[in-house]
């Protein structure tokens, strides 16, 4: 008779083989993966809600989970992201300013110059400075690029310091609510909504800088985003209502290149937060996306015919042909 140790007979037959990991074949185990049953060694194995899972399942899991988006669709970042636009764009208004202040040897009257009161035409010490201000009689004779280039450029410091200002508060928040490429184009059609409106309403022989009209868009942006989050937007409304003062009682600020911008902005913002979504699936989020898109396409187009029209009809005005 003989004793195995636990009270009973003793076992006969060759004992089952060992489950082996599913991944490491060379590893005997006796452990498996909670949701997919396969065995697993320990190095394979991850905690989970339930039990423990395989890294394929959590990769698997992790794909399948729909990534946390903000109400524009951008990807939310854990951390302190970065609003790298908002900074590349500050660093590229200083890097115009401060050719335009060399050129001319002046830091406050970097966009000094002389118009010529029978034709028209300006001649400014900085070279650059009247290469891309915005002349309306420059543009009819074909010169698009000043409608952008213009945002690009400032009358003196204090103006550039002032802008930068408010699109480094504004701007940070914006971008990481929009995402980079969202926030650029609201940033981009706001700047030729101000560059339309202010050929289409100012004065023949006005000249025009500055990036006001794209950061008003950003203002309009951020105001849009606030309700559309369903929180107080108060603050934002109130710097654009002192804004719009500032614009009609000071001398010398294009009001209507700021309101170009501001409804440029606001509108490009409100298709990107307003497309339908359903029930937000992924096929549904990214056809809201591509809407959002369409709509901002949309509106560059409409504010590109705003300049279209304008030129043409300076151009019968001036008889170029």
């Amino acid at each position: 008779m003989t004793n195995p140790g636990w009270g009973g007979a003793a076992s006969e037959g060759t004992p089952p083989p060992q489950s082996r990991c599913a991944r490491h074949p060379d590893r005997p185990t006796v452990l498996s993966c909670s949701r997919c049953g396969r065995p697993a060694c320990p190095d394979c194995l991850r905690s989970a809600p339930v039990g423990h899972q395989c890294v394929d399942c959590v990769s698997a899991g992790r794909r399948d989970t729909p990534r946390a988006r903000t109400v524009a669709g951008a990807a939310m970042r854990s951390g302190s992201p970065v609003p790298v636009a908002t900074y590349a764009l500050i660093a590229l208004n200083v890097l115009f300013f401060m050719a335009t202040a060399i050129q001319a040897g002046s830091l406050m009257n970097n966009g000094a110059g002389v118009v010529n009161r029978f034709t028209g035409a300006a001649t400014f010490d900085s070279s650059l400075f009247g290469e891309l201000v915005l002349d309306p009689l420059a543009v009819a004779q074909g010169e698009w690029y000043r409608v952008v280039g213009s945002g690009f450029l400032h009358f003196g410091l204090i103006h550039l310091a002032i802008n930068m200002f408010v699109l480094w508060i504004l701007g940070r928040d914006t971008e990481m609510v929009l995402g980079r490429s969202r926030y650029l184009a609201v940033y981009f059609v706001s700047l030729l909504g101000g560059s339309a409106s202010a050929l289409a309403f100012e004065s023949l022989g006005a000249f025009t800088a500055g990036a006001s009209g794209a950061i008003f868009g950003i203002m309009g942006a951020q105001a849009v985003l606030l309700v559309r989050m369903r929180r107080s937007a108060g603050p934002v409304l109130t710097i654009i209502g002192l804004n719009i003062v500032i614009s009609l009682t000071v001398p010398g600020i294009s009001l209507w290149g700021h309101l170009g911008g501001l409804v440029a902005g606001a509108a490009a913002t409100a298709v990107l937060v307003y497309a339908p979504t359903g029930q937000r699936t992924p096929a549904e989020v990214a056809r809201a996306r591509q809407l959002g898109w369409a709509g901002i396409a949309a509106i560059g187009v409409l504010v590109v015919g705003v300049i279209a029209l304008r030129v043409v009809g300076l151009r019968d005005q001036l008889n170029i042909a």
